[in-house]
C-alpha cells in the first residue's frame, strides 16, 4: 500500500508529490510563495532542498548579515546582505525562513526570527510530507518539522521550533517557541516544554513533566521530573574499554 501523509495540501504517494487545491481542515490554504532563507550553512542548504522538493514554495535567495557574505551565490541562488534584503526581495512579495542552528541556546535563531518580522516578512514554515500530523495541528511561523516525526492528536508545537527527524511528540503535550529538538527524542504525553530549550539525540521525557524555559537536555538523558529554568541535564558518554577491539572475540 502506498504511504499517504499530509504537509499542508502537499501529498506524497509512492514517491510522487501533488498539490491539493481544496481547503485544508487543519489550517489556511497555502499559496506558492517565493522564500528568502536566512543562513548559508548546512541547515540552510537542507531547508532549500526540502522547500524545493517537498513544498509548493520556491527559494529565491539566501541572506546573512553583510559581514558574513563570502560568496555572491550559493547553490545557484544569490546571497544578499541582510541589511539590504528588503530592498532586493521586498517583504510584500516574499516570505522568509530562518534556517540556522541552536547556537547560543537558540539565541541567534530567536534574534533573526524577530528581526525578519520587524522588516515586515511573514515567516514560512515547513512540515515534511513524511511526518505524521493529525487534523487540528496548527502550523506556525518558522516551524521546521522533518521526516518521520510523529505528532499525536492535541499536541501543540510553537513558533520557530525545529523538530529534526524521527521524534515522538505525545498527546496533549506542548512545545514552546524557539525550541530545538534533535533526532529520536521521546516527548511523552502531557509534557510541557518551555521556550528556548534544547533536547539532544535520544533524550526521553516522562509523561506529565514540565521542562522549564532554557533547559538543556543532553543526548540520551532521561528526564523523570520537572526541570528548573536554565538547567543542564547531561549523561556521561560510554567509556572506552581498556581491552583493544582486536581482542574482543568478534
Amino acid at each position: 500500500m502506498p504511504r499517504v501523509a499530509h504537509a499542508d495540501r502537499f501529498v506524497a504517494i509512492s514517491g510522487l508529490s501533488f498539490l491539493i487545491q481544496q481547503e485544508c481542515p487543519t489550517g489556511p490554504r497555502i499559496m506558492p510563495t517565493p522564500i528568502v532563507l536566512f543562513g548559508t550553512g548546512q541547515i540552510a542548504e537542507l531547508a532549500e532542498f526540502y522547500f524545493t522538493h517537498d513544498s509548493p514554495h520556491r527559494v529565491v535567495a539566501y541572506t546573512v548579515d553583510g559581514q558574513y557574505v563570502k560568496e555572491a551565490t550559493l547553490r545557484g541562488l544569490p546571497v544578499v546582505a541582510f541589511e539590504e534584503v528588503a530592498q532586493a526581495f521586498p517583504p510584500d512579495h516574499h516570505a522568509m525562513f530562518v534556517a540556522v542552528s541552536y547556537s547560543g541556546m537558540n539565541a541567534l535563531r530567536v534574534s533573526k526570527f524577530r528581526e525578519a518580522r520587524q522588516k515586515g516578512y511573514d515567516l514560512a514554515h515547513y512540515v515534511s510530507s513524511k511526518a505524521t500530523v493529525w487534523p487540528g495541528f496548527e502550523r506556525r511561523a518558522n516551524q521546521f518539522i522533518l521526516e518521520d516525526n510523529t505528532i499525536q492528536p492535541l499536541a501543540r508545537v510553537g513558533e520557530n521550533v525545529t523538530l529534526w527527524s524521527g521524534n515522538h511528540v505525545g498527546h496533549h503535550s506542548s512545545i514552546g517557541d524557539h525550541v530545538f529538538v534533535a533526532s529520536h527524542v521521546v516527548i511523552s504525553g502531557n509534557v510541557t516544554v518551555g521556550e528556548r530549550c534544547f533536547l539532544g539525540v535520544n533524550a526521553t521525557i516522562r509523561d506529565g513533566v514540565q521542562v522549564a524555559d532554557g533547559t538543556l537536555i543532553g543526548a540520551g538523558a532521561i528526564i523523570m521530573k520537572n526541570t528548573e529554568a536554565d538547567s543542564l541535564h547531561a549523561t556521561k558518554g560510554t567509556v572506552a574499554s581498556p581491552v583493544p577491539a582486536s581482542r574482543a572475540g568478534l
